[in-house]
């Protein structure tokens, strides 16, 4: 959640209204994910006026070590949001603020904080503040931030650190669980004047008396439809009973669902709103792209958009952990660079999981939606929805996590069939435009890849001869071409055919793949019984999970029925119960490994100590030539035609 100060190349601040978002009721079908207006006598609502002049100095009414601070950072403007805390209507209130990571609420926060914490008069014109950061006689923080993960607790640390930097003796601390509580002890004896932290780990420290809230003039709820989300519900309204009576509360969200209001007119009272969030407006940088897929082509669809993807950081999501596990593993098995960010790790994994992350090492993440709170990297390209968003909070929080500070990011929504209606109403909800389409097969992949390189390559050439501006080849990390370099070219090309050697050059630059591209068909038409009529669930959601419980399957090319006695091959694994073999399971194994899906698969038998599938005859002999190779994850799995 690293929050920016706008910069006007890159940020349209008039073009983000400060208004309440509409109801994101849309139809009949979101009604338990539809935001609801809040009741009138809880707040007021602050616009920005849009037609405003933009100050020659726009730190002007900062207090001089913040704006000496956020220049030294090298910004040019605040934010809308940032903005909005710092109007006169907002003095003194309670702020009900919507508004997404990246729209630099983290920083909007601490200059409100900065009301009590620096006390009027302090800080110098060379903007270091010589006193001791609001520091007399305080027996606690004067602010606690409290937020739903770790990693965002950090993240926000870090943030409000920077502001701060030019106040002498301000310290802000960090408390949270997953970590040793004696270093807690080292923290708090540094008497910050702001407190970030979880909601379990400071109730622990209030109930024992190692925090005293008697001096909190500010609390901040951070990201608090997400900690409802989490179940913090008890634990917060705990820490809000400890604190004094008189004290400033803020809220911060994305969304604003029934109980997330519910919360803010318990905890704040009367409020001024402060709605940066307007549903489809954070999303102008983001092109969505809803692909329908068939319930047993997931994977293959995701192979094709990671391929595509070609090393570009991609957030992958999934809405259990043990899913995160699992399709972290089989990716890495087909050649992916991919971790599971859950919470299963630890956390020293999960750091040095963000990290590998952050610094590229690896590339593709798949993530829960409570793990993902604590991304902050501001650069990921793709954001795919493996499971389905549940409703509409739920597709901002992961969405926003691309298409930041300026760039242009991708949400990808695998779509079955069965779930294509509810996903079309929550995107009409979401005010959010998607083009629909199919995944792209082999053929598609390899063209859209050669297409990019051949795009790279000419934006390079107008950088080298000076067709474009030089800064544009630091974008594309190029290099100066040096002396060594054209006289071999010279050489080259004068004694060999020139396009012989461009076409190597070429072939030798495509970029390997980490394998290739996977077979998709798209969904199949809805199932048929053997009279013609529907199959008896109507075509709604079925058990995800391939090859479970079938003795036959539908051809897929036409209506009929395909009858698995005939036309398939039978092939032997030696993978059974004993070894923790189940249907999905194994169906996953052969079709990573054969390059199939389960739609060539027919019956499956497990046995103790090995197992038994049918492979569908016209790929059989393709798959054969696959799977007689060792596999890198599992070398002493073999599979053989059966009777071999």
């Amino acid at each position: 959640m690293t929050d920016a100060i706008s910069n006007p190349k890159t940020d349209d601040v008039d073009a983000l209204t400060l208004d309440a978002p509409p109801n994101a009721d849309d139809g009949d079908e979101l009604e338990d994910s539809d935001e609801v207006e809040d009741s009138e006598d809880s707040e007021a609502e602050l616009e920005a006026d849009p037609n405003e002049d933009p100050n020659e100095d726009p730190f002007a009414d900062l207090p001089a070590p913040l704006a000496a601070a956020i220049r030294e950072r090298g910004f040019t403007d605040l934010t809308a949001v940032q903005h909005a805390v710092l109007a006169p209507e907002a003095s003194g209130k309670n702020l009900r603020i919507s508004s997404e990571t990246g729209s630099g609420k983290t920083v909007a926060l601490g200059l409100v904080l900065a009301d009590a914490l620096l006390p009027k008069g302090e800080g110098d014109n060379d903007g270091n503040d010589n006193g001791n950061g609001g520091q007399q006689r305080r027996r606690g923080p004067a602010a606690f931030v409290i937020t739903p993960t770790r990693e965002l607790a950090m993240q926000v640390q870090g943030e409000l650190e920077w502001l701060f930097s030019r106040v002498r003796g301000l310290a802000v601390e960090v408390v949270t669980g997953g970590v040793d509580i004696r270093g807690d002890r080292r923290r708090l004896s540094r008497r910050p004047q702001i407190l970030v932290a979880t909601p379990g780990r400071l109730l622990d420290h209030i109930s024992s008396g190692a925090v005293d809230c008697s001096d909190v003039a500010h609390v901040v709820l951070d990201e608090a439809d997400q900690m409802l989300d989490m179940g913090f519900r008890d634990e917060l309204d705990a820490i809000v009973a400890a604190l004094p009576a008189e004290r400033a509360s803020h809220l911060v969200s994305a969304t604003f669902p029934r109980e997330v209001i519910d919360l803010a007119n318990r905890f704040q009272g009367q409020a001024l709103r402060i709605a940066a969030t307007v549903h489809g407006e954070p999303h102008r940088d983001i092109e969505v792209t809803a692909y329908l897929v068939g319930d047993d082509e997931l994977y293959p669809a995701l192979v094709n958009l990671l391929l595509l993807a070609q090393g570009r950081r991609c957030l992958v999501f999934v809405r259990r952990r043990i899913d995160a596990a699992e399709l972290a593993s089989q990716l890495a098995g087909d050649g992916f660079s991919a971790l599971p960010f859950s919470g299963d790790l630890s956390q020293a994994q999960r750091s040095r999981t963000l990290e590998a992350f952050r610094l590229g090492i690896v590339n593709t993440l798949i993530s829960t939606d409570v793990a993902a709170r604590g991304i902050d990297v501001p650069d990921i390209a793709t954001v795919v929805h493996a499971d389905l968003p549940v409703d509409v909070a739920n597709y901002v929080h992961r969405s926003g996590r691309t298409g930041r500070a300026g760039r242009k990011g991708s949400s990808l929504l695998l779509v079955p069939q069965r779930a294509e209606r509810r996903i079309r109403s929550l995107l009409r909800a979401a005010k959010v435009e998607a083009s629909w389409g199919a995944v792209p097969g082999p053929s598609k992949v390899h063209k859209a890849l050669i297409k990019r390189m051949r795009r790279d390559l000419h934006a390079r050439l107008d950088v080298l001869e000076g067709r474009a501006p030089a800064e544009q080849g630091e974008e594309l990390d190029l290099e100066p071409i040096t002396d060594a370099d054209r006289d071999y070219a010279n050489k080259l090309l004068s004694e060999h055919d020139p396009a012989v050697v461009v076409a190597t050059l070429l072939h030798m630059a495509k970029p390997p793949l980490a394998r290739e591209p996977m077979v998709v068909t798209g969904p199949k038409p809805p199932r048929m019984d053997r009279d013609g009529g529907r199959d008896r669930d109507g075509g709604r959601d079925r058990d995800r999970g391939p090859g479970r419980g079938r003795d036959v399957q539908r051809d897929g090319k036409r209506g009929e029925w395909r009858d698995w006695s005939g036309g398939f091959v039978q092939f032997e694994i030696n993978w059974g119960e004993r070894g923790g073999a189940t249907p999905g399971r194994l169906l996953a194994h052969v079709c990573r490994r054969g390059g199939i899906t389960s739609r060539s698969i027919g019956p499956v038998k497990i046995g103790r100590r090995s197992s038994f599938f049918a492979v569908a005859e016209d790929v059989a002999t393709d798959f054969a030539t696959r799977v007689a190779k060792p596999d890198q994850r599992d070398p002493k799995l073999w599979i053989r035609r059966a009777g071999e």
